[in-house]
């Protein structure tokens, strides 16, 4: 790689920095933000001129016990006493300081990925997005993202920019203190006497910069086992994740052995991208503690012959050592720090190709093509529906969902039929869609899927979601898990537990028709959603949807494949081979 585009990858770096680090400090919070962050710098400027007063401190110190002088010993103890104090007050508040912008910049980050994941249906698109690219492709595991990525990357910014600042700070404070100690080195070269200045400042420069070569050159591996560390770590997470949440169907499948492979797959692919990691820090670590050992005797060595032939003091010669080592430290900032500089830098490109995904997600189809019906009814104008790739799946267009309405969607399996829900909800990327929707439909329209979600919580609000259980009374509640055949449940509000893993297939489905019951919404999609219950149930409950959206003034659509629900709508929509546009079906009325 040259020296340019090395320059390239560091600018690119630094920008994606920038773009992730600037708006927190131009947010609502930006004065906390930026008074938190001066307060830091301060300390840190408080913190060397602590060493640099140090510094002095140890020159007089050590020439009073060369000197046997006990009146300077003693006085010299007593300023080391305010010295230490005051090190100790501005060490204390600098980590205090550090750990408080750290916290809420994360919290900060959190809240604004958790508001735009969760607004215009980004989570579900990203899903899509994946699915469609590949599993593999990103961005994997929005979850650690937000959870664990945020926090590395807040703690990484703040702690390695204040630790450069500290760095570059220091060896300006020492670098004149050196310059001024070391002296001048004189040697003859082809007859003719040559002088440097400064000799142990030049010294620590040529030191430094081989060791940082070296350290780069050896290090550079890491950036991609990091990178690649923290993926498979959130793939084997997640899996685990997955057997606790389908622990049910695995247990009846007997899958434990196929679970057991997969997750041993993922872990050794975890262990082995990790033994490599630890190889390559090995390899730095062998390399980063000579470098850091020879660093102790190097001015020692470097300034012995002036100690010993009387030119300094013993006071000096530590003062030279002391000063050599913050210039060397400063120097040696990026040999130190490269193994922090190298996660930083793979926490920095997942959480940019986060942020990449959002700016790729397509601008959801309600914003675009819905328009607000002067009629009270649903219009299907033009619906073109694809897969991912731009494969065209189903087009309709000329339909119409007028109040009174009940129609069942029929259509053989994949077809299109849930997809067809999918885009009339907005929620479908791959569309282009021509709707006027009633002025109440986005208010008082519910899906009812074949797999409905309850939070984790208490019955009541896994009953009210996603509305606040205090909006409704207890007599209410109670009355909806009654009418939904779950009258069991209906001294349970309060009872805590996993809803979506305590209830049984056909539990769910009732409870989250019991929503449904509670809520009283007009327009009314029910996808397979009492596909769980014997068909007495099914029969009993759809008489009570049926009646609920009449008595709104309603309609009621849905995908069903068993006859008995046919007997509850009164028209068919049929998803027909050869559709428009090359789509494999059409939506017609029958």
């Amino acid at each position: 790689m040259t020296l340019s585009e090395k320059f390239r990858n560091f600018r690119e770096f630094a920008g994606k920095v920038h773009r992730l680090a600037a708006p927190y400090f131009h947010s609502e919070e930006k004065w906390k933000a930026r008074g938190l962050l001066a307060a830091i710098v301060l300390l840190n400027l408080g913190a060397v001129y602590m060493l640099v007063l140090l510094n002095e401190w140890n020159r007089v110190f050590y020439d009073a016990l060369q000197n046997k002088d006990a009146a300077v010993f003693w006085r010299e103890l007593g300023r080391f006493t305010y010295l230490a104090f005051g090190f100790i007050i501005i060490a204390v508040y600098r980590f205090y300081l550090t750990q408080l912008l750290e916290m809420r910049w994360r919290a900060w980050m959190t809240g604004h990925y958790l508001d735009r994941w969760l607004s215009n249906k980004a989570f579900y698109q990203l899903e899509l997005s994946r699915f469609a690219k590949g599993e593999d492709a990103p961005p994997d595991n929005p979850d650690q993202r937000i959870a664990e990525d945020m926090n590395l990357f807040t703690s990484y910014s703040v702690t390695l920019s204040m630790g450069l600042l500290n760095a570059v700070v220091t060896l300006v404070s020492f670098v004149g203190i050196l310059w001024t100690l070391s002296g001048s080195f004189a040697f003859s070269f082809n007859g003719s006497e040559y002088t440097i200045p400064g000799f142990m400042v030049w010294m620590a420069v040529l030191y430094c910069l081989l060791g940082s070569i070296a350290t780069h050159y050896i290090g550079r591996p890491q950036i991609a086992l990091n990178f690649k560390q923290q993926r498979f770590e959130a793939d084997f997470r997640h899996h685990l994740v997955r057997v606790r949440e389908y622990s049910e169907s695995i247990a009846l499948d007997k899958g434990e052995p196929v679970e057991r492979q997969h997750l041993g797959e993922r872990f050794t692919t975890l262990l082995a991208n990790y033994l490599k990691l630890i190889n390559a820090q090995k390899r730095l670590i062998w390399f980063t503690n000579g470098f850091g050992q020879a660093a102790v005797v190097f001015p020692f060595i470097v300034a012995a012959p002036r100690f010993f032939s009387g030119a300094i003091q013993l006071g000096e010669l530590i003062q030279i050592s002391s000063a050599f080592g913050r210039v060397q430290d400063s120097l040696s900032w990026f040999v130190d720090n490269y193994s922090s500089l190298a996660a930083w830098r793979a926490t920095t490109d997942r959480i940019t190709s986060f942020e990449e995904s959002f700016q790729a997600l397509s601008v959801p189809a309600t914003d675009a093509a819905t328009n607000a019906n002067t009629e009270d009814a649903v219009s299907v104008e033009d619906l073109q529906l694809e897969l991912p790739g731009n494969v065209p799946l189903l087009s309709a267009h000329g339909l119409r969902i007028a109040p009174g309405d009940t129609v069942l969607v029929k259509g053989p399996s994949g077809s299109g039929k849930s997809t067809l829900f999918r885009g009339l909800a907005g929620i479908w990327p791959w569309s282009e869609r021509r709707l006027r929707m009633p002025a109440d439909f986005s208010e008082r329209a519910m899906f009812l899927p074949q797999r409905p979600y309850f939070p984790h919580g208490s019955l009541r609000d896994a009953l009210a979601y996603p509305e606040p259980a205090t909006k409704y009374s207890d007599a209410d509640l109670q009355q909806a898990l009654r009418e939904a055949l779950l009258p069991e449940l209906a001294s349970r509000l309060d009872e805590h537990d996993t809803w979506g893993q305590k209830l049984s297939g056909g539990e769910q489905q009732r409870l989250a028709i019991a929503r449904a019951l509670l809520k009283k919404p007009r327009w009314l999609f029910v996808d397979e959603a009492t596909s769980a219950l014997d068909e007495a149930a099914e029969a009993t409950l759809y008489a009570r949807l049926q009646a609920l959206v009449a008595a709104s003034n309603g309609a009621l659509v849905s995908i069903a494949h068993r006859p008995a629900v046919a007997q509850f709508h009164r028209s068919r929509w049929t998803l027909e081979p050869g559709g428009e546009a090359g789509a494999r079906y059409r939506l017609a009325a029958t």
